[in-house]
């Protein structure tokens, strides 16, 4: 059965998951798939269009979730056979917070266009690598995988860790490394084993949103401190740790998100001078460096493992459900993190740690990551083109990545802000991310996080458009 023909690209900026989330709307709305009836296996659906079984997969759940098919796991999907037509005046939308940004919008399938996300398009990913991967653990004994695993985590991806960060002139062993539930809870270990509530910090401003949340739970003070197109605002942070007792300072070495800036040389060497002198330690998070054009420097390297704590993730380069991230550091923190670690959780999955050595270590990935830098530099130059002509202020055109920081012109004279705009935008199926959300005090100067894989959509443009002109 087919349903369509894709558009690569599409002329109006739909992804495939969109065009066949569309056809197969169109077919259920025009009797040709009937209630009760079941749809091709998600396998069969791909070979019929010439799509990625993770595009069709995408496509399946978010009618599921939308209540138009019905999902029994295992086995197929049917159209549903009581589940009314959902027109866009009967959607109800979510009400836009910290808590939806943070939590309710990876569950969220009823959102269009999510130029405020922060991962890649489900059809971007190595489909070839990932399906390779999957079928080399299922060979695996089921005896070797049974128990809990080692605490640090499955030790050749550790060693593959070890050996891929050498390549950056960071020398470590195996033994250094702590494998975790994702970046973000490496992020969420080093915070509990090396603050205490009551304890100061540096962040950059803006920063990654998930950090501000963390060091909240934690009851540690986050002050902020301007990243410029250097790396931070020196000035700012020496006068920070002169007033406060600064326990550590948290910053993304490349790729920043939200900016998408990424430090130099010399203000990486500024920013280590400075920890040094007022005995700070140093969180870099690294997560989207294979995502960079060109070389960067890396504060782990520059420095010591005494100084920097080094945490990274495969979310960005592999795949953001397999939650599989890391961090490197001195010894004797690193057993007092396993121990935090062990505390949380137990152990960490070493069915995910096991996909992501085989995806790393398969000679696919290395030519999927220059086709992902090379999309993502064509989507850089399309939606920087795109919001110049609809009249946005750019902060950094870093032509890498996936994030942008920009603002409508018009923004600061909106009624409620950048967060009134995208309550707005919620209701029309577009998600925005406030800059609001990534500040310790919730400033808002109208600026948003733009993810340029998902903004290439006219009708993203055409809603700041219409706002300028219809500010009330």
């Amino acid at each position: 059965m087919i349903l369509f023909t894709p558009r690569r690209p599409s002329p109006d900026g739909q992804t495939l998951v969109d065009q066949t989330v569309e056809a197969i709307e169109g077919a259920i709305h025009g009797r040709i798939l009937r209630p009760g009836m079941a749809l091709p296996s998600i396998r069969q659906f791909a070979r019929d269009h010439h799509l990625s079984t993770f595009t069709v997969m995408a496509a399946y759940n978010r009618l599921a979730a939308r209540g138009q098919l019905q999902s029994r796991p295992g086995i197929d999907y049917r159209v549903a056979r009581q589940a009314p037509a959902r027109s866009p005046a009967a959607w109800e939308a979510p009400q836009v917070g910290p808590a939806w940004l943070l939590s309710d919008v990876f569950a969220d399938h009823s959102i269009s266009i999510k130029a405020g996300c922060g991962w890649l398009p489900p059809d971007w990913h190595n489909e070839a690598g990932l399906q390779h991967a999957l079928r080399q653990l299922a060979r695996v004994p089921v005896g070797q995988m049974a128990s809990y695993g080692h605490p640090l985590g499955y030790h050749p991806l550790r060693e593959h860790i070890a050996h891929y960060l050498g390549g950056y002139g960071l020398t470590a062993d195996a033994e250094q490394i702590l494998l975790t539930h994702g970046a973000t809870q490496a992020l969420d270990i080093v915070i509990r084993t090396v603050l205490k509530p009551g304890d100061h910090v540096a962040v950059e401003t803006p920063c990654y949103a998930n950090l501000l949340q963390i060091l909240a739970l934690n009851g540690v003070t986050a002050h902020g401190v301007p990243r410029t197109p250097d790396g931070l605002d020196e000035s700012t942070l020496d006068a920070l740790a002169v007033a406060h007792p600064l326990r550590a300072v948290f910053v993304t070495t490349v790729l920043q998100n939200p900016t998408g800036a990424s430090f130099t040389m010399a203000g990486a060497f500024r920013l280590l001078q400075l920890a040094e002198r007022h005995d700070l330690l140093v969180v870099e998070d690294d997560v989207s460096r294979e995502l960079l054009l060109e070389p960067a420097p890396l504060l782990a390297a520059l420095a010591s493992t005494r100084r920097v704590v080094y945490v990274s993730g495969f979310a960005k380069n592999v795949m953001p459900s397999l939650r599989v991230g890391y961090l490197l550091c001195e010894p004797g923190l690193l057993r007092r993190c396993a121990q935090t670690k062990m505390s949380l959780g137990l152990t960490s999955a070493e069915i995910m740690e096991r996909t992501a050595c085989h995806v790393l270590r398969d000679g696919r990935q290395g030519a999927y990551l220059r086709s992902v830098r090379e999309r993502l530099g064509h989507a850089h130059d399309q939606t920087c083109q795109m919001m110049r002509e609809a009249g946005f202020d750019i902060a950094h055109e870093p032509g890498a990545g996936l994030f942008l920081w920009a603002r409508p012109r018009t923004a600061p004279a909106h009624p409620g802000g950048a967060i009134g705009l995208a309550a707005l935008a919620l209701k029309v199926g577009i998600w925005l991310a406030p800059g609001a959300y990534f500040y310790p005090d919730r400033r808002d100067e109208g600026w948003f996080r733009f993810n340029v894989a998902y903004s290439s959509n006219p009708a993203l443009w055409k809603f700041f458009r219409e706002a300028a002109r219809h500010p009330e």
